[in-house]
């Protein structure tokens, strides 16, 4: 489950990547002093589960903010909705990392390991589908047959 969580975590320092990132030029610094300099970061949102065995870190400029802000609040939509758009979403996106000459591959880079056998608990399908959301409206993308919904 760690590749799930390196792959979004890949996928998302990509699309994200703006002038008002930190810069971290030490290379010596434990991933532990990077990840915490990362979580210090507003436009940053983690999800980690040390019993799965797998960490979730979105950044994204904006990202925070929207989801304190617009999103609905955790417990609006069930775990089982949010799982089924997050299966749907998923498969999109990667059906999209395979076609580089159809959609860009700036915003699709890599794709993501989302496993449906896995319960991944509530925190995370929220926070995933929130995202897919966010993507979706911030970059006028349509991932599903239907226009995302707040």
């Amino acid at each position: 489950m760690k590749s799930l969580s390196y792959l979004l975590i890949s996928c998302l320092l990509f699309i994200g990547c703006n002038t008002s990132k930190n810069v971290f030029t030490n290379t010596t610094s434990s991933s532990n002093d990077i990840r915490d300099a990362i979580a210090e970061n507003q436009d940053t949102v983690r999800i980690a589960n040390d019993n799965l065995e797998y960490e979730i870190i979105i950044i994204e400029p904006g990202f925070n903010t929207w989801l304190v802000s617009t999103a609905r609040p955790e417990g609006f939509y069930s775990q089982e909705f949010m799982e089924a758009r997050n299966r749907q979403y998923v498969i999109e996106w990667n059906n999209r990392v395979l076609q580089p000459h159809r959609f860009s591959p700036n915003l699709y880079e890599m794709q993501i390991n989302y496993d449906p056998a896995v319960d991944y608990g509530y925190e995370v399908n929220y926070k995933l589908y929130n995202y897919f959301i966010y993507f979706q409206l911030t970059y006028n993308q349509k991932l599903a047959g239907y226009i995302p919904r707040i």
